[in-house]
């Protein structure tokens, strides 16, 4: 696909880090690449930053139209797609309300039959609340130059008058992709519970992701109220998980044998781009099915949502290491505690668990490059804390500092690249150079990973996983297919899946999250 031309912003700032790309949170699909720098600087120089649009037409903004061509583009990609789309499917009312058995009274006094908690077709949740004055602004995210507000309105979610299903005639599938994910199990019990407040009387596990719809040992597993009760009153997935699957083809076999009408699959970026082949799939052979995604990572790490299900229960259950290592480097001479945390492109569990605990001396992520060794790199620092303070503690992303590593071409069942332990290689340099310079050190280090990710979800994340899987369920009947569901400027709302899986969300290091983070560390730019 072709790129627009850069556009080129220039202010004044003082660094001499080099020049790196990354992808931004807010770019909502752009590729931002910028001049970065730290909170210590050393020369003088220009940020610039660059927007290349990666799917849409080239912009020139001379044209005095360009908002138009803009916002042209930008309703076509987010427009939701739909079963009538494809095939001549009749709405009816729907089965859903929420009223009670008696006629409400309205304020006069009179018997009112209408319930007003509908969302109507045309409602829109804005994308974008902030207005940036200029480009050099901390987390700017411009269009063009003059950072010209231009409104971006995508899909409310929640239950409408009219549906596109017979509930007494649907077969609902549930399946569960990836890893696990603090929250997955009250996702599975708030779809069954809506699906049944619609009158849906058979549903249907999937058991060990895709992987069930192929392996003949794992059968379907019956799901009504009873079955699902109390199993958010645990951890990891009550289908099982698992990664990689069969042909997208074979799937849809699987789905049109198995005579399902709505698949809700709950998994991060790369479960996404399979749920959003298998509705293309389903699509080019003119099935009535609705393929509706659940985003699920701890990672934070999916585009345009304010966080996915997981992160906030992962971020607290990461601080008991990260004070379990504080303890040790406190109590020891010359003690330093080294937390390593999941976060494979993104630092986002990195990021607020230092936040949160107020005690961490350095926090390292993938989106911020770093040096080890020389004056201003981290090994220098750590020296600093020990002349200083006594002790240090720091907290590192596992995908951070992997250029230090051997690189392998290894990767696991669902295609990504096989990291290197950047925790157990931290460590080694740590001990390594504190020998070297004759000074006494006491590293411990803790890889809390596989705690993080198989705890019951927190009262923050069963509050969103229940949210969720109700609208997956109205975004279903409502007869849109190939869409997720998610928290956008704190308003549930319904995204094409190819916009949320374009490329990974990462933190962005002129963000104001993140200078909180530098803020709350004290720590140096490591470059």
């Amino acid at each position: 696909m072709a790129l627009a031309s850069p556009v080129d912003y220039a202010g004044t700032f003082t660094s001499s880090q080099k020049h790196h790309s990354f992808v931004m949170p807010g770019c909502n699909g752009l590729r931002c690449s910028t001049i970065g720098f730290g909170n210590k600087s050393r020369a003088a120089g220009h940020l610039v930053v660059r927007a290349m649009s990666m799917d849409r037409p080239k912009l020139d903004f001379s044209n005095s139209n360009w908002k138009d061509q803009f916002q042209e583009d930008f309703d076509r990609r987010f427009s939701l797609p739909h079963l009538t789309d494809i095939i001549d499917v009749e709405s009816r009312p729907t089965t859903f309300s929420l009223k009670s058995r008696a006629p409400l009274e309205n304020v006069t006094g009179s018997s009112e039959e209408s319930w007003n908690g509908y969302v109507n077709d045309d409602d829109r949740a804005l994308l974008k609340v902030i207005k940036f004055a200029s480009p050099t602004s901390a987390g700017a995210d411009c269009i063009d130059p003059d950072c010209s507000w231009v409104e971006q309105w995508v899909h409310r979610a929640g239950p409408r008058k009219q549906i596109y299903f017979e509930p007494q005639c649907v077969k609902a599938g549930i399946v569960t992709c990836g890893g696990l994910c603090p929250g997955l199990n009250d996702v599975i019990r708030q779809i069954v519970l809506t699906l049944e407040k619609y009158g849906v009387k058979n549903i249907v596990g999937i058991q060990h992701g895709f992987r069930g719809f192929f392996e003949d040992h794992l059968a379907e597993v019956p799901l009504n109220r009873h079955v699902v009760q109390n199993i958010n009153l645990a951890g990891g997935s009550f289908l099982g998980v698992s990664r990689g699957g069969a042909s997208i083809s074979d799937i849809v076999d699987s789905i049109q044998a198995r005579r399902l009408d709505m698949l809700f699959v709950l998994g991060g970026n790369g479960t996404h781009a399979g749920a959003d082949a298998i509705h293309d799939e389903c699509r080019k052979r003119k099935l009535k099915v609705s393929i509706i995604g659940v985003p699920k990572t701890i990672d934070n790490d999916i585009l345009l949502m304010d966080k996915t299900f997981g992160f906030d229960t992962a971020v607290e259950a990461a601080q008991r290491a990260i004070n379990s290592a504080y303890i040790e480097a406190h109590s020891a001479f010359h003690g330093i505690g080294l937390v390593k945390l999941m976060g494979r492109s993104s630092g986002f569990i990195t990021m607020h668990a230092s936040l949160s605990s107020g005690q961490v001396d350095i926090c390292l992520i993938p989106e911020v490059p770093f040096t080890l060794d020389g004056p201003n790199g981290v090994l220098r620092h750590l020296e600093h804390l020990i002349e200083t303070k006594g002790f240090a503690l720091m907290c590192v992303a596992e995908g951070a500092g992997q250029e230090y590593l051997q690189r392998s071409n290894a990767t696991d069942a669902s295609g990504n690249m096989v990291l290197g332990d950047i925790g157990a290689h931290l460590q080694q340099k740590i001990k390594s150079h504190f020998r070297e310079i004759n000074v006494h050190s006491d590293v411990k280090y803790i890889d809390p990973t596989y705690m993080l990710r198989a705890v019951r979800a927190n009262a923050s994340d069963a509050i969103l996983c229940t949210v969720l899987g109700q609208n997956a369920v109205h975004g279903a009947f409502a007869g849109f297919s190939g869409i997720t569901t998610g928290i956008c400027n704190t308003h549930n709302v319904y995204l094409p899946i190819p916009e949320v899986i374009k490329t990974p969300r990462l933190v962005d290091p002129n963000s104001r999250m993140w200078h909180r983070c530098l803020t709350s560390t004290g720590q140096p730019d490591f470059c």
